[in-house]
């Protein structure tokens, strides 16, 4: 390989790193939108679940599992600053709070992430599939993740979602609602 190509493609692999180690300035801008309308930490979080969905959707690196996609969304926003507090004891490993609890450390104290560490990580999930972000996966880790739940606590969260839409909100809702059921019919 000649010095100039290689030059770039080393380029290349930093500007691509520098882009899956922090999140986007949109995803930040909605999240922080997001908390000024009063939504709960775990909306706020949902921007960059969604932002490292797209990530392994457009190929940028892959996941082993939906749960690993959804896992290092949680963990890019306790560090940009989300406050998401860890699981409870009970509900996630001791390995997976302790993880949860330093990002959010991390997003208080703002220290620079070691670059070969940070290496390392990429390395690894560019070697793993794309088939964790597809529409199939995602909603069979919904699905897992409400059968885990009460029928009373299912029933309270939609009632509650139904409470902060809005007018507006419930309106395009039940238009969904009924285009949906038209269309199984």
């Amino acid at each position: 390989m000649r010095r100039g190509t290689w030059i770039a493609a080393l380029r290349d692999d930093i500007d691509s790193r520098k882009e899956n180690e922090m999140p986007e300035q949109r995803t930040i801008e909605r999240a922080r939108r997001d908390k000024r309308e009063g939504k709960a930490p775990s909306t706020q979080a949902g921007e960059f679940v969604r932002e490292e969905i797209d990530h392994v959707r457009e190929g940028r690196h892959g996941a082993r599992s939906t749960k690993q996609a959804i896992a290092i969304g949680l963990s890019k926003a306790r560090r940009a600053g989300v406050n998401l507090p860890a699981p409870k004891k009970g509900t996630a490993s001791s390995k997976t709070r302790k993880s949860a609890k330093s990002a959010l450390a991390a997003g208080r104290a703002h220290r620079k992430t070691s670059a070969k560490r940070s290496r390392a990580t990429e390395k690894a999930l560019k070697r793993e599939g794309h088939g964790a972000a597809s529409r199939s996966a995602l909603s069979r880790q919904a699905k897992t993740a409400s059968r885990k739940r009460s029928a009373a606590s299912r029933s309270a969260s939609a009632r509650k979602a139904a409470n902060t839409k809005g007018s507006r909100g419930r309106s395009t809702a039940a238009k969904k609602a009924a285009r949906t059921r038209a269309r199984k019919r």
